[in-house]
């Protein structure tokens, strides 16, 4: 028996040395844990702007901070700009006030006027609200929109590649403004996938023939470099409306 203890602890010291299986969240690099703002900034900024704050865990932005005069270089939105990613699968959860509108980029790069001039956008907005807070009727008939210009339009709505590609109505599960939704994008080379709430509602190739002929004979027909690169930042859209986001995770393909 005096041999057999020394025996059972060398064995178990042998054990708790093994590499344990990784676990599949070790896969996910979180852009945002709820506790900080690290790696984000302004675009075309070197400082994350005074109106987004952390509060209750959520990336927020503060509307009313920007009814202060506040200096900061860049702009309002804002990128993760600690790396850039090509494929990935990124996830995140948002709300949205009544009448409130966002977006989320991808493959940002720097130097233009904003990321909506260069960088696809997974589009955030109050589909049910927004025109009772926005008038766009101007604004729809300036790009093309004779029918019904003061609706919200497919290529609106949240969850569309804005400007590109519909979502699936059949497959769309909002849920209401100041409530939680989830998305997901996927991207690879041979296909992107946009998710809400659990459902993909909708897919495309990039790059492909289709795609280009939605992009040179819509609103991107003037935005030679909209879309074309391969790599780069994340980014979230401020479009003066609070807003908040947790959870913001990607993992990369």
């Amino acid at each position: 028996m005096k041999y057999l203890i020394p025996f059972l602890l060398l064995a178990l010291a042998i054990s708790s040395c093994k590499t344990e299986p990784k676990a599949e969240d070790d896969d996910w690099i979180y852009l945002f844990d709820g506790a900080s703002t690290d790696g984000w900034r302004a675009y075309n900024g070197d400082s994350l702007p005074p109106q987004w704050v952390i509060k209750d865990g959520a990336l927020t932005f503060d509307a009313e901070v920007k009814k202060l005069d506040v200096e900061h270089q860049g702009g309002r939105d804002i990128i993760y700009a600690a790396e850039e990613f090509d494929n990935f699968e990124l996830y995140l959860e948002w709300k949205l006030p009544p009448g409130g509108n966002s977006g989320i980029f991808y493959h940002v790069k720097e130097g233009y006027d904003g990321p909506p001039n260069v960088a696809p956008e997974y589009q955030l907005i109050d589909d049910e609200n927004y025109t009772k807070f926005h008038d766009i009727t101007e604004y729809n008939k300036s790009i093309g929109y004779t029918e019904n210009p003061q609706d919200l339009q497919p290529l609106q709505q949240t969850a569309c590649d804005y400007a590109m590609t519909p979502a699936d109505p059949a497959q769309k599960v909002l849920h209401p403004a100041g409530e939680w939704n989830s998305s997901k994008i996927v991207f690879t080379p041979t296909r992107v996938e946009h998710w809400l709430n659990g459902k993909m509602v909708l897919s495309f190739v990039p790059w492909s023939e289709d795609w280009y002929k939605k992009k040179n004979s819509g609103k991107w027909e003037g935005s030679p470099d909209y879309g074309k690169f391969k790599t780069g930042y994340i980014g979230l859209q401020d479009h003066d409306s609070p807003l908040w986001f947790r959870n913001i995770k990607i993992k990369k393909l």
